[in-house]
């Protein structure tokens, strides 16, 4: 059994998405690409011209991870200024964004209000009401290794609808079956039903 890996850092997984370095070669497996809140210098926009031409190859399928972040030493001006750029090279591409968030949801709601595709919110291991937020302006959920030992987090799982979320491994190097098994588990549905769902959110998802 294959379980789709929605954001990874393990360029050998041929079975989910691998979040590409723009300064690495493309792989011949899905990827996507983007400037992460921690990486913006005072090159982006040299690094964001690599972006929008790696966004043109044929593997990639989405855009990010980018997005906003409070705890990194990056001016949060410029944190949304790239990631308005970012929204915009997805709508222009029709590509979905995968988005990292920290201390600033209110921010993402409101700028990926001008996005036209999916957004994917990734790592995601906020509480109820975040998670309800997010769900109310269309966004997805994707939850990782967070959940293997987040006792709170299970009842935001149990409360997203099976079609509003995808599962991942991010950088962990973890068996992601563990990860789908603690989701059927909290769902009460079988393995085979939930890895038919998310497979159904990830064609959704790149609009496939």
């Amino acid at each position: 059994m294959f379980f789709f890996d929605f954001h990874h850092h393990h360029r050998q997984n041929t079975f989910g998405i691998y979040n590409l370095n723009p300064k690495e070669t493309p792989t011949e497996n899905s990827f996507s690409v983007g400037i992460h809140p921690k990486n913006i210098g005072n090159n982006w926009l040299d690094n964001f011209q690599e972006i929008k031409t790696l966004a043109q190859n044929k593997h990639c399928v989405a855009i990010g991870e980018c997005g906003l972040d409070k705890l990194v030493g990056v001016d949060f001006s410029l944190q949304k200024k790239v990631f308005l750029e970012h929204i915009q090279l997805a709508n222009q591409i029709g590509k979905p964004l995968v988005i990292h968030c920290v201390r600033a949801y209110s921010e993402v709601v409101a700028l990926c209000k001008k996005s036209t595709y999916a957004v994917v919110i990734h790592a995601f291991n906020k509480n109820q009401s975040v998670a309800q937020e997010l769900l109310r302006h269309g966004f997805y959920l994707s939850f990782g290794k967070a959940l293997l030992h987040n006792v709170s987090l299970h009842h935001v799982v149990k409360e997203t609808p099976l079609d509003k979320m995808v599962l991942e491994t991010d950088a962990a190097t973890i068996d992601l079956q563990m990860i789908y098994e603690k989701v059927a588990d909290l769902k009460s549905i079988s393995l085979d039903e939930l890895q038919r769902q998310i497979n159904k959110n990830i064609e959704t998802i790149l609009n496939k």
